[in-house]
């Protein structure tokens, strides 16, 4: 058995240094020594190790917690166990908090030293996965675009994220609020805990505080169990609060209330739950007009107006539109396992010219659609029009023709894009259906309109 894992022993006593060193040589672990702790400084900064084995009381000029002091400050991945044959508990306590992993007293046991040792491997193997996990995650929400615009909220995120300031994010439907929250979380030290999100504009408002906050055994009839709010799921993470213009009074009064000291109570109880959460609200809302007209606190706007983001609507730098399709592409075909199409000068053209209202969301679900109706790899000017793409030089071709025909053209493009569907899901009128979001009915209701031969397997 052999072990990339480097063991550094720090200790006076040359028995001990011996017999730890042949043991951990057994097992295969590459080992370290130094008998002092000026000494065992210079090693931990020569050899790098994984973990340091280090006896508090030695002669000269550093002992055990000097070197453990000075060691984490310069190498804090360094994982310390602190080794002594005459310990306190003080000792014990005092170097736990200085970062030490463990404290193990002499006589050694060989056993306890290999847990120790295996505890701190398989730590540190999480720990980087973990870390790879995120840099994954990180790359998949990247914000795209090199506008001057995106360019600043990039910078911005950069410098709020290590921060626990409560953030505010305005910006039209579609724009990537979300995106936004997602990327100041996992930037931060919060990474690791929980992201939770709720939408206020999508919870009835009799059952938002429940929401928020969770709700007590018994508070209300058919309530037989505690239920946790998000606040509770968040615990130690980031609770993203959506469209939070549409949150009710009551609940923006509890909220206020908890961004002051940190305290809530769950609906119906009467106890004070202590959380640390950091806070990112969003609206599509212009909240000062909501503040104005008497719809939200004036005291809770500002509270989370701390550090203010407006993401820009697409429309305001369409120079990135480019960029986002190849991007959007990418992604389209990784998933859904089509090939990656290429768009005509002209395409591009038409997509810079569309007004884009859906903002990037509208975008990114168009590009979905080219490449489910598009049948091969290059997409034209004609492709983005039958994907339903109809800017103002398209509209003013429509107004000068008949209605007549525009809604043959429209019927046409129906009867072609149900054909395709019904065709990628073999015929199963139910599948079909539910794939592409409409009633079961109102789609049996389309195909005898347009005589399309088919039958439900």
């Amino acid at each position: 058995m052999t072990h990339e894992t480097k063991i550094l022993i720090i200790d006076d006593e040359a028995p001990i240094r011996d017999v730890m060193s042949a043991a951990l040589k057994d097992e295969g672990y590459q080992v370290s020594l130094a008998h002092d702790g000026e000494s065992g400084l210079a090693a931990v900064r020569d050899v790098q190790p994984d973990v340091v084995f280090l006896d508090i009381w030695m002669p000269g000029k550093y002992d055990g917690i000097e070197v453990l002091t000075r060691a984490r400050q310069e190498f804090p991945h360094v994982e310390f166990v602190m080794i002594s044959g005459h310990g306190t508990i003080e000792t014990a306590v005092k170097a736990t908090k200085l970062g030490a992993w463990d404290f193990i007293e002499k006589p050694l046991s060989m056993d306890k030293i290999l847990i120790v040792i295996s505890n701190i491997i398989s730590y540190q193997q999480q720990k980087e996965e973990k870390v790879l996990l995120l840099n994954k995650l990180r790359k998949s929400i990247a914000l795209i675009g090199e506008a001057s615009s995106i360019v600043q909220t990039k910078q911005i995120i950069a410098r709020v994220a290590p921060t626990n300031s409560w953030i505010l994010i305005q910006g039209e439907a579609g724009t990537g609020k979300e995106l936004v929250a997602q990327n100041i979380h996992y930037m931060s030290a919060r990474a690791s805990r929980p992201f939770v999100e709720i939408n206020c504009g999508g919870i009835p408002e009799d059952l938002l505080d429940s929401e928020v906050f969770g709700i007590e055994k018994g508070a209300m009839p058919g309530v037989d169990r505690t239920k946790k709010g998000k606040l509770d799921l968040a615990q130690g993470g980031t609770l993203y609060i959506a469209e939070i213009a549409d949150m009710n009074m009551a609940t923006q009064t509890k909220l206020l209330s908890f961004l002051d000291d940190k305290k809530y109570t769950r609906v119906g109880g009467a106890e004070f739950i202590e959380n640390d959460v950091r806070v990112i609200a969003a609206s599509s809302k212009d909240l000062e007009k909501e503040v104005k007209e008497g719809r939200f606190r004036e005291d809770l706007y500002y509270r989370l107006n701390v550090i203010p983001f407006r993401i820009p609507a697409l429309r305001e730098h369409p120079e990135d539109i480019p960029v986002l399709v190849s991007f959007f592409s990418d992604n389209v075909s990784r998933e859904s396992g089509y090939p990656k199409k290429a768009f005509s000068e002209q395409a591009i053209e038409k997509l810079l010219a569309y007004q884009w209202t859906g903002n990037v969301r509208e975008l990114k679900n168009f590009i979905e659609r080219v490449y489910i109706l598009t049948p091969g790899e290059f997409v034209d000017v004609h492709d983005v029009r039958f994907a339903g793409l109809i800017d103002k030089e398209d509209e003013k071709a429509v107004e000068m023709q008949d209605l007549s025909t525009f809604r043959e053209a429209r019927a046409q493009f129906e009867k072609d894009y149900l054909l395709r569907k019904i065709s990628e899901n073999s015929g199963n009128i139910s599948k079909t259906a539910e794939v592409i979001g409409l009633e079961r009915s109102y789609l049996h209701r389309k195909i005898k309109a347009y005589g399309i031969d088919t039958k439900d397997n």
